[in-house]
């Protein structure tokens, strides 16, 4: 075959498969204007109607019956179709040990999900969402535009752990939605499929649209930590993380590309939809409802996905879906396989690898054998304390060598009071430092350290289910704010309550600063960081925490107790001020073996008073 055959061959393919896609696009416009022209000649028809009637007002009350019933049969073209638009809906319920799921016929769809064994925090059957506050379509062209949400569908089939829904067409076949749920499970397996619809659904149609927008109700105590941990996830495939979409605030995002599956996701409760071939695209859609709602509604969330289908030779095709209805717990929401649990914030990839690797298992261990939670922090606590130790008692035994040489230190300060002098004070700093044997990172870098930790703790206690409507002391959730005093009136930034772990933390935040400034020297410099350790700080963290979780404020105080309790040990017993003065008495002596890093420091310095000097003479002149 020469090259002009070829040639030939393939421009006579790309004609052929131009004319066919510009027949599809011709056919479709076809249908949609024959659409649009019968819903005008309906129109058109029930306006001559009602003008024959105005003439005929002996006859007008039974043609008017006939006409409604008439206008009734042309809403689609369909005759069952338009039958099931007109039905009365039915209401049945599967259930187990887990959750409650009631399904309507209208729409084939979850009508309200009841999680069992947990309630809301005014004792009332907690709901992910209730009955009508859920909106569940799927959009498909089978000549002419079905939505399954405005049908009712007919009961084909019902057992004790599934439900089968079907709407027939007249032109042959039927959607069904059959719904799955086994005992011990949160999951809702969804089977959607077309049956026999080869003559209905047109052979270009490959597509469908999925809508479902949900009212999620308020479950918890506090608004502005359920909202500020509430939000809207998606996962792309192979992704090990979802992305967010609106925490805490008011967005929406469009995504076209593969999903994997999303989630709409109160604090500790989520509703997630999974579609096994994926989604091919997604809008997704989060409002947050006010604080005073007359509702008391926390959030609407919506997703518009759209998912590919093929039918096959026999008109048949299921698409499957998967549904869960539960809590944020993680290792349930992880037993699913599918980093469900990625949904819970617990952090980036250092913060996040602490919280799933040290804190989780060890706060699960422990709760198997403590049902009090407070105890449970209070183990938890000391426990972290330990594994920080090597780091943390550096930090206390150079904070108390610090106290020790404070005498020195503030006699340095009166020998160069002036600014011009600040790099001879600076080196003979470094020389009483060493003289002391004490390294300047050796109090700030342990203690840097150990930050990881402190925000994970952060990031664990409002996330964990496990604190949820747990009672200690005088806190009666310890996933919420604690208060001892509910003020008439709202403070910005504080709220209208008085939490007293918060307060109580804040104070052995104060305490602890005002034991550690103390070795402070009295350098005019070091009087700003002197006030934002005492006052600053401790203020800031009781206008943060007082809405947050108690049990973390209830974390942080025990935390600051303990290292007072540290501080105090190595001042006291660890730390000897008659050895330090004699150390530093023998490396006087001694001759002094510069490091690399100290040689560095020092022509640095060196460069850096030439430079001054050089600078004065230009001023000079």
């Amino acid at each position: 075959m020469n090259k002009n055959s070829v040639i030939g061959i393939v421009l006579i393919g790309v004609i052929f498969f131009g004319f066919t896609w510009y027949q599809s696009k011709q056919y479709q416009k076809q249908v949609e204007y024959q659409a649009q022209q019968d819903s005008i000649a309906r129109a058109e028809q029930a306006y001559m109607d009602s003008v024959w009637r105005a003439q005929h007002p002996i006859d007008s009350a039974a043609t008017a019956l006939q006409e409604q019933q008439s206008v009734k049969q042309r809403i689609y073209k369909d005759t069952l179709i338009d039958n099931a638009h007109n039905a009365e809906a039915a209401y049945y319920v599967l259930s187990n040990d887990k959750i409650e799921v009631t399904f309507t016929t209208k729409g084939a769809q979850p009508y309200s999900v009841k999680v069992k064994d947990f309630y809301n925090y005014d004792s009332t059957d907690l709901y992910i969402f209730k009955p009508e506050m859920s909106q569940y379509g799927i959009t498909v062209y089978a000549g002419e535009n079905i939505n399954t949400k405005d049908f009712v569908f007919e009961l084909a089939e019902k057992t004790d752990t599934s439900i089968v829904m079907r709407l027939p067409f007249a032109g042959g076949g039927y959607i069904e939605q059959k719904y799955t749920l086994a005992e011990g499970s949160y999951s809702v397996d969804n089977d959607f499929s077309f049956v026999g619809m080869g003559n209905v659904i047109p052979r270009n149609v490959s597509m469908f649209d999925i809508d479902w927008n949900v009212v999620i109700p308020r479950m918890e105590k506090g608004y502005r930590n359920e909202k500020q941990y509430s939000k809207l996830d998606y996962m792309f495939p192979g992704e090990k993380k979802p992305e967010r979409v609106g925490v805490g605030r008011d967005d929406d995002a469009r995504v076209d590309a593969k999903i994997s599956w999303f989630a709409f996701q109160q604090q500790f409760f989520s509703a997630i939809m999974r579609a096994d071939n994926d989604f091919t695209s997604g809008d997704f859609v989060i409002r947050f409802f006010e604080e005073n709602d007359p509702s008391h509604n926390l959030m609407v969330c919506s997703a518009k996905m759209r998912a590919d289908f093929t039918v096959g030779p026999d008109g048949n095709v299921t698409v499957p879906f998967h549904f869960y209805f539960g809590p944020n717990h993680y290792r349930t929401l992880k037993d699913y396989d599918q980093h469900y649990e990625r949904i819970i914030p617990l952090g980036g990839s250092v913060i996040g690898l602490i919280s799933r690797g040290i804190i989780i298992p060890t706060f699960n261990f422990l709760g198997k054998y403590i049902a009090n939670f407070g105890i449970i922090i209070l183990i938890l606590t000391v426990f972290i304390k330990l594994i920080v130790s090597p780091l943390t008692v550096k930090s206390y035994i150079s904070s108390a060598k610090m106290a020790v040489i404070k005498p020195e230190v503030d006699k340095l300060n009166e020998k160069y009071p002036k600014q011009e002098d600040a790099l001879k004070k600076q080196q003979a700093m470094m020389e009483l430092y060493r003289r002391a044997g004490i390294s300047p990172m050796g109090g700030c870098l342990p203690m840097l350290l150990q930050l990881p930790v402190l925000y994970a703790m952060f990031r664990f206690f409002p996330a964990s289910i496990e604190l949820r409507q747990q009672h200690f002391l005088w806190a009666d959730d310890l996933s919420g704010f604690d208060s001892i005093l509910d003020l008439p009136f709202n403070i910005p930034l504080y709220g209208d309550h008085v939490s007293l772990f918060a307060l109580l933390m804040a104070i052995s935040m104060f305490l602890y600063s005002k034991m550690t400034s103390s070795q402070m020297s009295n350098d005019p410099n070091m009087a700003g960081m002197k006030f934002m350790s005492v006052w600053m700080m401790p203020i800031m963290m009781l206008f943060i925490c007082n809405n947050l979780s108690s049990g973390l404020s209830y974390y942080y105080l025990l935390s600051n107790l303990i290292t007072m309790f540290q501080t105090w040990f190595v001042k006291r017993f660890v730390v000897k001020p008659e050895k330090i003065y004699a150390q530093m008495a023998a490396a006087a002596v001694k001759p002094v073996k510069k490091s690399k890093w100290q040689q560095r420091l020092e022509e640095a310095q060196k460069m850096q008073q030439q430079m001054a000097k050089e600078q004065a003479k230009r001023n000079r002149r």
